[in-house]
């Protein structure tokens, strides 16, 4: 099936697929099926379409979409005339991945490096075998953690031109 005939299924397939990523980045499979819904959609749509494409509950739906807009992946887009609120995504690739990006290092990194440095700290000056072994693994775990958020820093700053070209650069393919 080609053309506009494959439209439906294709689209069905992509929003499967995109909610069966969802959970490698830290999403839920509902939020990433919205999300690719309204990414995939040519005009806004209603918690009501939403509901009615994907087949959830308005509870979910609105969850959701509140969600994502928190992630700055959604606007809401307000229609003159309408009561109902509408949700459009963001299309620009690179701002999506930079928005997850920032996101997962607030909700996962951030965390991660505070509790390592508090952990690396509190062990400081331990004299037993156990604690200078945690307090190394400690250490080491809080300087990795701390060089993946300075990339994720750098690289959520790029434009799209600058960071295919450092891709490109360190793949190799330059």
């Amino acid at each position: 099936m080609k053309g506009d005939e494959g439209v439906k299924q294709s689209k069905e397939a992509f929003i499967a697929q995109w909610g069966a990523l969802g959970s490698s980045w830290g999403i839920s499979r509902t939020m990433a099926q919205v999300h690719a819904l309204l990414m995939v959609s040519p005009e806004p749509m209603s918690t009501d379409q939403v509901m009615e494409e994907l087949v959830i509950s308005r509870g979910n739906a609105h969850t959701n979409l509140k969600e994502l807009v928190g992630w700055g992946l959604l606007r809401i887009v307000v229609r003159k005339g309408e009561r109902k609120e509408f949700f459009e995504a963001e299309k620009d690739v690179w701002k999506m991945f930079t928005l997850v990006l920032k996101e997962r290092q607030r909700r996962e990194i951030d965390p991660a490096l505070s509790l390592l440095q508090d952990c690396a700290e509190n062990t400081e000056g331990a004299k037993s075998v156990e604690g200078l072994a945690f307090h190394q693994q400690m250490k080491e775990l809080e300087e990795f953690a701390q060089l993946a958020s300075n990339v994720g820093d750098k690289v959520g700053r790029l434009k799209y031109g600058p960071a295919l070209k450092l891709a490109a650069k360190i793949l190799g393919v330059a």
